[in-house]
């Protein structure tokens, strides 16, 4: 399907996601939001899809909400920003959830909503010249895009109110060290490092790599025994699958697995 503020294509078993609003810093637009709940619920519908690559178009990942376009709403941007919200927080939750693991490619700044889409990703590679802030209060707003769920688990609570109220900024290596960055890479390297990540995910045993997104998305309101229950039946489930056989098999004879998603 066609979108007119993303761009979504599938090559091989990476789904390349990708915010296409570069004139405007990928900042998010009602119809952008729905658009990418649009696209990320059919990911997570596509069971040939092994990994997501998540990024933006141009010199910068995502400004957060457009700012200039809610001034044109005047009194009237409440009306605006609960549906734009509403779509943002229903493409962060479809995101989050998704089964195969989904990786960020971050450059440039990453503010507001999109440093809350960078920290719903499992992994997020990031530019050495990129930057994060949340820049929500510095025009008012408090944030949204789950990131008061997220960066608590992330960075903790202090270090998120300080994010969330004096909108510091960090660059890329300061992420990594609290973080929320997975991996620093030089600018010039940065498409090809998170695409290959995503390739070598996508080309790894599906259903174990879906079993552990399960088991640490799930744990966190769990007790310990119920979650040694989870992880029993998580193991016993994975050990069936032909991509079990394959990687046991593989390494008793010392050889790299050939794992088919199965």
């Amino acid at each position: 399907m066609a979108y007119a503020h993303l761009r979504l294509e599938i090559r091989g078993r990476v789904a390349h996601l990708t915010l296409a609003r570069p004139e405007r810093g990928n900042a998010l637009v009602l119809e952008m939001a729905e658009e990418l709940s649009d696209a990320v619920g059919r990911l997570g519908d596509d069971s040939a899809v092994g990994a997501v690559l998540l990024a933006g178009e141009g010199p910068n990942f995502c400004l957060g909400g457009d700012v200039k376009t809610f001034a044109t709403h005047g009194e009237r941007v409440p009306e605006y920003l609960r549906p734009l919200a509403t779509a943002l927080h229903v493409a962060v939750s479809r995101l989050t959830r998704l089964d195969v693991p989904v990786v960020a490619a971050v450059q440039g700044a990453a503010a507001g909503a999109g440093m809350s889409l960078a920290c719903g990703a499992d992994f997020v590679i990031a530019a050495d010249t990129a930057r994060f802030t949340m820049a929500y209060t510095k025009i008012g707003l408090s944030p949204d895009g789950g990131s008061s769920y997220f960066l608590p688990r992330i960075v903790g609570m202090r270090r998120t109110i300080e994010l969330m109220v004096t909108n510091r900024v960090l660059a890329a290596e300061e992420a990594r060290e609290w973080g929320i960055v997975t991996r620093v890479v030089a600018a010039a390297d940065l498409v090809r490092e998170a695409q290959a990540l995503a390739e070598s995910l996508a080309s790894g045993a599906t259903i174990a790599l879906r079993a552990a997104k399960r088991l640490v998305r799930e744990g966190w309101n769990e007790s310990l025994e119920t979650q040694l229950e989870q992880e029993t039946r998580e193991i016993v489930d994975a050990s069936r699958s032909a991509d079990a056989h394959e990687g046991i098999t593989a390494f008793v004879e010392r050889r790299p697995p050939r794992f088919r998603g199965e």
